[in-house]
């Protein structure tokens, strides 16, 4: 499936859009904390591997932190911050509810230790970017220079998490957001590769086995054994137990995702999309084969998805609480 003769309106609009990003993001850059704080990134390690000990598979939702900060608002840390009575924010949002508590806490060690060596100088949203980095690194993955000098931002708002792409997403409405944040397909396809660690709850993909599309059956494009299989975990109504996402290879960061797509075993309707046009399905094809390219090109979409509405300088602030906003 093309993008038709919308194509080029959004091809219009992502070049708008990179043109904006890249003047917001223009005063980031690789080490800019080597004179403020210049063991910034090894204390954001040292932290990493303390909440590593205390859980193998924390990691994946350090990555997807950061998926979800920067598609909200730009990557200012929004969704850290509480809920107040007279605001409900992003990380209370239905889309950011299956975030286990401990990420959190990881972030506050992380940001403790930070403020105590270098008061009101690392952001929490450049916390944010290491620490996905040093999780991808952790499980496999290709290590990866983070351009920093992110500000935080002073809203987090719950109804905001709407830009958040959801499981269900075909492969044209996935592309209509990924432009819309001024990336292409092809980051598009590269950013899926995430889902290679990490766990799923059963409710993101109970319509694939029992109402697809409101068929009351399952999606026939599933590989009828992985179906099988993911019934027995998740019985009709079952809204807790976790399921691994990359189930050949869970904890680490490889190309088995693309492998079980090529033969219709990604797990949400988002992943198996990917095969629904030449050009993604060439690119997945590619992945699979070559973990080494995938590996290459998922660190540089990272650097760019990092990008998408930075703050800097005094566009925002450094929180010294990553949960509190602060105003100043």
């Amino acid at each position: 499936m093309a993008l038709g003769r919308g194509g080029s309106m959004w091809l219009s609009l992502a070049v708008v859009l990179c043109m904006s990003l890249a003047g917001s993001a223009s005063e980031i850059k690789v080490g800019f904390y080597s004179d403020s704080c210049p063991k910034a990134e090894d204390i954001v390690k040292e932290e990493l591997d303390k909440a590593f000990k205390a859980n193998a598979g924390i990691g994946a939702d350090f990555l997807r932190l950061h998926f979800h900060d920067c598609f909200v608002r730009g990557c200012e840390a929004s969704i850290l911050v509480d809920s107040t009575k007279g605001n409900i924010a992003e990380k209370d949002a239905p889309p950011n509810e299956t975030f286990e508590d401990e990420v959190f806490d990881g972030i506050d060690s992380i940001k403790k230790r930070l403020e105590a060596a270098c008061k009101r100088t690392v952001s929490c949203a450049d916390i944010i970017a290491f620490a996905a980095r040093d999780s991808i690194v952790h499980y496999g993955g290709k290590y990866y220079s983070v351009p920093s000098g992110r500000k935080d931002g002073r809203k987090s708002i719950a109804k905001e998490t709407v830009d958040l792409p959801p499981p269900t997403f075909n492969l044209t409405q996935l592309t209509t957001l990924f432009y819309s944040k001024g990336l292409n397909r092809d980051d598009l396809v590269t950013l899926s590769g995430a889902h290679t660690i990490g766990v799923a709850h059963c409710p993101a993909f109970a319509d694939r086995l029992y109402n697809y599309s409101g068929t009351l059956k399952g999606d026939p494009s599933l590989d009828s054994g992985y179906a099988k299989k993911l019934k027995r975990e998740c019985p009709p109504g079952n809204t807790v137990t976790e399921v691994d996402m990359d189930p050949q290879s869970p904890l680490t960061f490889d190309s088995s995702f693309y492998k079980a797509v090529t033969t219709h075993r990604g797990l949400f309707t988002s992943d198996q999309s990917l095969m629904s046009t030449d050009e993604t399905s060439n690119k997945v094809s590619q992945y699979a084969k070559n973990p080494n390219l995938f590996k290459k090109k998922f660190a540089a979409s990272m650097v760019k998805m990092g990008k998408i509405g930075v703050l800097t300088g005094k566009q925002g602030t450094v929180r010294a609480n990553c949960r509190v906003i602060n105003y100043s």
